[in-house]
């Protein structure tokens, strides 16, 4: 069995890639990379909770934006 994924890997989807395409791959990492760094302020001890949310959203769009990045990568229409 593998390494357990860490938040921003899962938050991405990092195993899901059915065209095994490097750019897709890339681009995941990248994002998982941004994502494991915004959790990892949010969950500081005695974070403000102003500064909790803020984190939370920045980490919502920033799946949001891996979503639209993978949607124009893959694009075929």
């Amino acid at each position: 069995m593998g390494q357990e994924l860490t938040f921003g890997e899962k938050a991405v989807g990092l195993t899901f890639n059915p065209d095994g395409d490097v750019l897709v791959e890339t681009v995941k990492e990248h994002y998982a990379q941004l994502i494991d760094a915004l959790n990892d302020l949010r969950n500081k001890p005695h974070q403000l909770p102003e500064v909790i949310r803020m984190l939370s959203v920045a980490i919502t769009e920033a799946e949001t934006s891996q979503m639209w990045a993978v949607k124009a990568i893959t694009w075929k229409h």
